[in-house]
């Protein structure tokens, strides 16, 4: 059902529903930020509320407003929707808390909000149990509590599940305009990427910003995500939630590798939206895609009057995807010629103060260094505190910087090591000349990082494979989960099974060479002492298999010179899809916590961009001229596994293949886990 959310985001006539503090501070906000339009307020026993005439009833309204805020208790919450779908309102923001969100505690929760839903029908709500949202662009807002920023021209937007992180994101003093701050409470209605698309479709708008707790509904971010690059409007997020305690799964090793973190991660990723771990890096990486947008590469020049500046971004460097090309021989003559023979040239540079205040020098340094391979500009300068000293000898670096830009059409930021060191009136100085006022080293690096890796995502997007619901799992011995996986490809290692002790020793003649005996039904075999390695004396290695606390085995051939063990596991995760991890397998899998994550479906490049990224790759590539393994092969397996889990994707809770021996001509699943169940 669509849900047009126009009339509710930029409204021309705003109610406001109730009298307590909340209401009368959403009608004094508005007022104060200079709203156009009509304001509203509704109590039944109050004749002014905010110093503003109000009516008793919404009946008496002179026409159906297009915004409403509701600051009333959850039950008269739910009559107040319905009353104003019927009279055909635009769409209201339910401040109200104790639905969905409170169900374990109040018990009628999940009840109250499916009435709430029913009440508001195809009118669109926000929340409940959120504080609204406010539109700096229309000078509108639907807020019940104070905020830090002004009315811009043109912004980003942020949107979050958080009112409180959303407050004090307003309070920003780093020269980053909003152009919408909205809250989405516990989106009984409209989730995060339905807010999102409504303030894309705003030209104004130049980058969303989110701040994620929890996804809600796979399409509806594909559908974000695509729009936004459609658009050209990147999307930054911090996602809530990176907690080491994953889904415990005592069977296998997946769960514990891929836990609700990776997954996350891996969506984000796939979605091509920028991922930060920290509020400071989101505003300033936000900034940069705002006054700049995505970078072409991750090559940067530094600039700064100090060695110990110098030092400092390059040893912050280490941490971050960034690199600092080295001079060209044509940059070097023209910074010899302005910097003298004093100056040691590299890159991150430190001019020394030689000239210091001479703005044309000023200014042809900065350029030469900008006028390279690199793609940024970082001008490290820290302004002194205008309450105890005089910052104006500070300004021949706005001046030369803003003629640098001019020169060489490159990006410069103005960096300061300390936030406090760029104030907003600076910061406002350093963009009206043509730069951008960057908070902090670190969260610069980072948002040079992620604009960079912005740069290179590609506009299409292949939808997801979506999981689904089994019920009633069980999980399918060893034999089993590799004779149906080798029916979509993987190699496993001939095999035969002894089900009772009087049948093993006649078992193993039937596998030739190195063996092994493996017991079944046990999880984590080689801690539990279920494998026995069969080289010499046969009957020696019987009588221990024996002895195993099983009823059955499977005798397998020994593979034998691998180059590396791999864990290739898919884990159902509800949140994010089916989340594909590659690792190092075997012993390794828990002592090096080698892993990376990806979601399906994934592609053969997709597949080998994931084993480059892993510690144990240059094994796989021949280590100290030892033989390498086949990736092909590698890539061969994983697509297996993954093409078993896409045709079985109503009934798969997690396949694991650990290890899968890498070896320098094919690589052989050894051993393999299913858990499945009945669809849905």
């Amino acid at each position: 059902m669509t849900r047009p959310l126009d009339r509710l985001l930029r409204p021309t006539s705003i109610a406001v529903v109730g009298g307590g503090a909340w209401c009368t501070s959403v009608v004094e906000q508005c007022r104060k930020m200079g709203f156009a339009g009509e304001i509203w307020p509704v109590h039944p026993k109050r004749d002014k509320v905010g110093g503003i005439h109000a009516f008793s009833r919404l009946e008496e309204l002179p026409c159906a407003p297009d915004a409403t805020f509701i600051g009333v208790n959850r039950h008269v919450t739910i009559e107040t929707v319905r009353l104003l779908r019927d009279i055909g309102a635009g769409g209201a923001v339910c401040f109200a808390s104790g639905f969905r969100e409170a169900q374990a505690e109040t018990g009628d929760g999940e009840g109250l909000q499916t009435d709430l839903l029913e009440a508001a029908g195809d009118m669109p709500i926000i929340g409940p149990n959120c504080y609204g949202f406010i539109n700096y662009l229309d000078r509108a807002l639907l807020w019940p509590d104070q905020h830090g920023s002004v009315p811009v021209d043109r912004g980003v937007a942020i949107l979050t599940q958080s009112s409180n992180i959303a407050i004090n994101l307003t309070m920003q003093a780093r020269g980053l305009p909003l152009a919408y701050v909205l809250t989405a409470g516990n989106q009984a209605q409209q989730g995060l990427a339905d807010l999102g698309l409504a303030v894309l479709a705003d030209e104004r708008v130049t980058a969303l910003g989110l701040h994620i707790e929890g996804v809600g509904d796979l399409r509806a971010f594909e559908r974000l995500a695509t729009e936004a690059k459609r658009l050209g409007k990147p999307i930054v997020a911090i996602k809530a939630g990176r907690s080491d305690q994953a889904r415990a799964a005592a069977v296998s090793h997946t769960a514990s590798l891929t836990g609700s973190d990776a997954g996350a991660r891996a969506l984000l990723s796939r979605l091509g939206i920028a991922q930060v771990e920290s509020l400071p890096a989101f505003l300033e990486t936000l900034k940069l895609i705002h006054f700049n947008g995505a970078l072409p590469s991750n090559r940067v020049v530094s600039l700064s009057c100090s060695g110990g500046e110098a030092s400092l971004m390059a040893d912050t460097a280490e941490a971050h995807e960034v690199v600092f090309p080295p001079l060209s021989a044509a940059q070097g003559r023209r910074l010899r010629e302005v910097l003298g023979p004093m100056v040691a040239l590299a890159n991150p540079l430190d001019y020394h103060t030689f000239i210091w205040d001479d703005v044309d020098k000023m200014a042809e340094c900065f350029a030469a260094a900008l006028d390279g391979e690199a793609a940024i500009g970082c001008l490290i300068v820290d302004y002194p505190r205008a309450d105890r000293c005089d910052p104006a000898a500070w300004e021949c670096t706005i001046e030369a910087g803003a003629r640098a830009v001019k020169m060489t059409g490159k990006p410069l930021t103005i960096v300061t090591t300390l936030p406090e060191a760029l104030t907003e009136e600076v910061a406002a100085r350093i963009t009206a000349a043509g730069m951008i006022p960057m908070h902090g080293l670190d969260e610069t690096l980072v948002a040079i990082a992620r604009a960079a890796w912005l740069g290179k995502q590609g506009n299409s997007l292949t939808p997801l494979t979506l999981p689904g619901e089994p019920v009633n799992l069980l999980t399918l011995s060893e034999a089993e989960a590799k004779k149906v996986l080798q029916t979509n490809g993987l190699v496993a290692p001939k095999s035969v099974r002894a089900e009772g002790a009087e049948v093993l020793a006649a078992c193993l003649t039937e596998v030739v060479g190195p063996a092994v005996i493996k017991a079944e039904g046990l999880a984590h075999k080689t801690e539990a002492g279920g494998v026995v390695f069969v080289e010499g004396d046969r009957d020696q290695a019987v009588d221990k298999a024996a002895k195993m606390p099983c009823q059955s085995w499977l005798i397998e051939e020994r593979i034998e010179g691998a180059v590396a063990e791999l864990l290739v596991g898919v884990l159902r995760d509800p949140a994010h899809g089916f989340v594909l991890t590659l690792g190092a397998g075997g012993v390794w899998t828990e002592i090096l916590q080698d892993s990376a994550s990806l979601l399906l479906p994934a592609t053969d490049t997709d597949i080998r961009n994931t084993l480059e990224k892993l510690k144990i790759y240059p094994l796989l590539t021949g280590y100290r001229g030892a033989p390498a393994a086949d990736i092909g092969a590698i890539v061969r397996a994983v697509l297996a596994v993954q093409d078993y889990v896409i045709e079985h994707a109503a009934e798969i809770e997690e396949v694991e293949v650990n290890p899968l021996l890498a070896c320098p001509t094919r690589a052989v699943a050894v051993d393999a886990l299913i858990r499945k169940g009945e669809a849905r």
